[in-house]
């Protein structure tokens, strides 16, 4: 069994790597992340002396790194190869020959599922700590950056590394559950940008459902200063768990999907 679950590893890797889009999604996702955080940086850095005392004390140099402008591209497009890796499948017939190959369908979606995450971890590892890194090193020509080891830095680093694996995984759910490409894109963004949009953040109730989602909890963990001084702001640890939940759920309903209905 385990032979054959790393059998099934290997043949996933294979045809996502296969995939020239693959290589140059990748790529995208990475440059993206980082050039983002090289513009925000930059404006920082060119405008600095013109800040007064008060705006000063008040920056915060991780924003930079993680401009929320930036990050919201890079989870659309985590969220695009997770549902493409499922509903393109899908979509060419090439999932009725990999089922007749290998009966065992939650095998198959378990080994998807892995590869993905594993992979999108790696990219988004390299993203946030390259992001953080040339941010904080254009900032300090100013004295403005922030090192690692300061409050919030290295969570909104751990943040950022795990906010595209859930993202891809959030898109390979909806994926297998639509099974067609253009729909599942669609519906991973609508959930992953627009469904924060519909909830008030002033009362209590929409206010927690917003908070339950997957970009205002990521928010939440870098630090974005616009979400701060919401009244009903999330806790950490309920926006860690945010982080837990989503993909874990995004996968097991993945592995429901390919389990029980005919490709």
């Amino acid at each position: 069994m385990t032979a054959r679950f790393r059998d099934l590893l290997a043949a996933e890797w294979i045809k996502l790597w296969s995939l020239r889009s693959t290589y140059g999604s990748m790529a995208l996702i990475a440059v993206s992340a980082v050039l983002f955080s090289v513009r925000a940086a930059l404006a920082d850095h060119h405008n600095w002396p013109g800040y007064s005392a008060e705006r000063r004390a008040a920056f915060d140099p991780i924003h930079d790194a993680f401009p929320e402008e930036g990050w919201l591209f890079v989870m659309l497009a985590a969220g695009t190869v997770g549902a493409l890796m499922i509903a393109g499948e899908y979509a060419s017939g090439q999932i009725r020959t990999t089922l007749v190959a290998v009966p065992d369908r939650r095998a198959v979606a378990a080994a998807k599922v892995v590869v993905l995450a594993a992979v999108m971890l790696v990219v988004g590892a390299v993203a946030a700590v390259a992001s953080f890194g040339v941010s904080q090193a254009i900032l300090a020509d100013r004295g403005a950056g922030a090192s690692i080891g300061d409050p919030d830095a290295l969570r909104a680093v751990v943040a950022s590394a795990l906010l595209l694996p859930m993202c891809a995984l959030i898109g390979f759910g909806v994926g297998a559950l639509v099974r067609h490409t253009a729909p599942a894109i669609v519906v991973t963004t609508t959930l992953l940008l627009l469904a924060p949009l519909a909830f008030d953040i002033t009362n209590k109730w929409t206010a927690s459902v917003h908070n339950a989602l997957p970009v205002p909890a990521w928010e939440r963990l870098v630090g974005n200063p616009y979400v701060l001084p919401n009244l009903h702001v999330a806790t950490v640890p309920g926006s860690w768990a945010v982080f837990v939940v989503w993909p874990v759920v995004a996968a097991l309903l993945a592995a429901v999907v390919v389990h029980r209905r005919e490709p």
